[in-house]
């Protein structure tokens, strides 16, 4: 599987243009997935549901299953955080893993850009970044593509991983 990363500082849409882009890449006919890292905690579970108490007993592993979707929670307890390659080791194959956070990962990004936010590009700091997508005119070694167009992204992603 091809993995591709999308990266920018926090509010530059990289959900926004992740949430765009799936489908034109799944309209290819293209397994897609994605790997979304947090920077602060966060739980899927509920205090009082069942899956909640099992892992409060202290079950390292829950299963939740039903006949549209399934997801496993796992506790980190005292382990260290998963590597991005032993994430990846966690899914089904596909054609396609998009990434997005992971920022000092050594795969090739996207950089999402957005002016009026005032944060510096990343790109000049990292040669991953093989392009950028900005909302506005850019002087850039890179290519540049525009932001809202959901279409362009995707085509470069396929060109540029070599999808199609």
């Amino acid at each position: 599987m091809k993995v591709f990363g999308i990266a920018g500082w926090s509010g530059s849409g990289k959900t926004t243009l992740l949430e765009k882009v799936i489908p034109c890449l799944s309209a290819r006919g293209l397994k897609v997935s994605v790997v979304k890292h947090a920077h602060h905690g966060f739980d899927i579970d509920r205090p009082g549901k069942d899956s909640y108490r099992h892992r409060e007993a202290g079950a390292t592993e829950v299963l939740l299953s039903c006949g549209d979707r399934w997801a496993l929670m796992h506790e980190r307890r005292d382990e260290p955080e998963p590597t991005l390659d032993e994430l990846l080791g966690h899914l089904s194959p596909c054609d396609l893993v998009l990434i997005e956070g992971f920022k000092q990962e050594p795969v090739p990004k996207l950089e999402i850009h957005r002016p009026e936010h005032g944060k510096p590009v990343l790109y000049p700091e990292r040669a991953d970044i093989v392009a950028v997508a900005s909302n506005a005119p850019l002087v850039c070694d890179r290519p540049l593509l525009p932001l809202d167009d959901a279409e362009a992204v995707a085509a470069f992603i396929v060109s540029y991983l070599s999808l199609n």
